[in-house]
């Protein structure tokens, strides 16, 4: 009997389970949501100073304490909200990002008012298509990238926070706007078919 081969990743999964499913079946798709993609957009501004996989592993305790990521409930929180998040142990207990996630349900709501789709306007940074890259190791995958900056810079004037350069480059990894799996990587050729269709 044999046994079927591992094959080669990115190496920052590691050998965690869930981290591996991460990167295998999500990280690197495009995704072309308005919703979903705030969503990423706010569990990157937890993330702000810890590891990903904290974030991750609270990922199903921040949709039920935020209503799912539903833009339109999260915008209504007041401080009844702020307090009773403040003190739920399933999610990072920041007041900072806590506000700034209402706040930014409030921008993206606005975005909406004044008739931008959010996905339209996250994709037309990277004309409308995936960005592929072709680095060979990790070392060369950047921290913050010039459509990032760019990125960044848009979101704060819209009134969006926790949204620097180096969180929005991670955004942009996780929801597919780049293709940074490096090459060697079984999901950098299937992430890059992906952005082909379109999908």
């Amino acid at each position: 009997m044999t046994n079927k081969a591992t094959p080669t990743r990115c190496a920052w999964p590691g050998a965690d389970p869930l981290y591996i499913a991460y990167h295998d079946r999500e990280w690197g798709v495009p995704v072309r949501d308005s919703r979903d993609l705030w969503e990423y957009l706010s569990l990157e501004a937890f993330q702000a100073g810890l590891s990903w996989i904290t974030v991750l592993r609270k990922r199903e305790h921040f949709r039920a304490a935020f209503a799912a990521f539903d833009p339109d409930t999260v915008a209504r929180f007041g401080e009844r909200d702020v307090k009773r998040l403040l003190g739920d142990a399933g999610i990072i207990r920041s007041r900072a990002k806590i506000v700034a996630t209402i706040g930014n349900a409030r921008a993206y709501l606005e975005l909406r008012e004044r008739g931008v789709d959010f996905a339209q306007w996250i994709w037309a940074f990277a004309d409308d298509a995936p960005i592929q890259n072709d680095r060979a190791r990790a070392g060369d995958v950047p921290a913050v990238t010039p459509v990032a900056l760019e990125m960044s810079k848009a979101l704060k004037s819209k009134g969006f926070k926790f949204v620097g350069p180096t969180i929005v480059y991670a955004f942009m990894q996780a929801v597919g706007v780049v293709n940074d799996h490096v090459t060697s990587c079984f999901r950098h050729r299937q992430v890059k078919r992906l952005g082909r269709r379109g999908t």
